[in-house]
């Protein structure tokens, strides 16, 4: 007999939509993460706001995921029920702003900005994940954050309902925003953007492209970078650029491996898959990365790389 949450998931979104115990690790740029205990994929705001509805009356936490880059998610899976905000669409809002669904990828966002000759996203490219975890994590490239091109906002709150967000009030900063706090979930953003001439902008995001493809590891599967880069009040010694690649690397770490999670040789803030890989081995080399770098430079490296399914850190919302 059907559950009264599975009965209300089928009235709203179909009969097929909601799915018991799927596998989390192919839905993520790790390729690592155990089953989702209730899964479903949508990409309205509305069929979002609904599922938060219906999971909070029958008591169930809610994660959100996106493009699955950035996260870590546990071998013991996800609780409750998972929403994969995933495809979409953006529109122009006149000349100098756009409204992107939080679904559509950033390379797919790309790529609609370029054809259309609208200038602003294609140094992104190259970028993972979708525009949502985008925003909730604040992204970064080559020294901007996607923050400078936020003007508003629309989330869905615990309790189901709609607000829209203005970029002052998101509480932006490296690697953040309020989303962290909130447990809001992204459903669209408007961003500004400018016109430019589509030679031009495809001749950005190629050299965007091969700066990515020069400098990290690719080809195979990773989260992205693993930790923040150190802050203003970080004190890093003397002849080490405040990165945490170059902390991670003169710290001796490169290559390093526990099972088949390893420090990528080609660019040490990033540990690869090399297959077969478990969360429980990438965490494990994650922590050996900070207690060898704090103790050899007396630095405390920082995770980007957002955990899911840890209840002792209890972080609900990825990109």
């Amino acid at each position: 007999m059907l559950s009264r949450f599975e009965q209300r998931c089928r009235e709203a979104f179909g009969p097929d939509r909601l799915r018991r115990a799927v596998a989390l690790g192919a839905l993520t740029t790790f390729k690592v993460g155990g089953p989702a205990e209730w899964l479903i994929q949508l990409q309205s705001g509305e069929d979002v706001r609904r599922a938060i509805e219906i999971a909070a009356e029958a008591g169930l936490a809610v994660t959100a995921i996106g493009g699955g880059s950035n996260v870590l998610i546990a071998d013991e899976g996800i609780g409750g029920l998972v929403i994969r905000i995933h495809g979409g669409d953006a529109e122009a809002l006149g000349s100098s702003r756009i409204r992107v669904d939080a679904g559509l990828t950033i390379n797919g966002l790309v790529r609609w900005t370029v054809s259309r000759g609208i200038a602003g996203i294609e140094a992104w490219a190259g970028t993972p994940g979708t525009l949502g975890g985008a925003v909730f994590g604040n992204a970064h490239f080559r020294g901007r954050l996607m923050s400078e091109l936020v003007r508003r906002v629309r989330v869905v709150s615990g309790d189901g309902r709609i607000v829209d967000v203005d970029a002052a009030e998101m509480e932006f900063d490296y690697d953040f925003s309020r989303l962290h706090r909130t447990r809001e979930v992204v459903v669209s953003a408007d961003l500004e953007v400018s016109e430019g001439e589509p030679g031009a902008l495809r001749a950005i995001a190629r050299d965007s492209l091969a700066f990515r493809k020069r400098t990290q590891p690719l080809e195979s599967p990773s989260a992205g970078c693993v930790f923040r880069n150190p802050g203003p009040g970080d004190s890093v010694p003397d002849g080490i650029p405040p990165s945490a690649g170059a902390l991670v690397d003169r710290a001796g770490l490169k290559g390093a491996r526990e099972g088949a999670a390893v420090v990528s040789p080609a660019h040490a803030n990033f540990i690869v898959n090399e297959g077969g890989a478990t969360a429980r081995q990438i965490r494990a080399l994650i922590e050996r990365c900070k207690v060898d770098v704090h103790a050899r430079f007396g630095v405390t490296l920082r995770e980007e790389v957002v955990y899911l399914g840890y209840p002792e850190l209890d972080m609900r919302s990825g990109r």
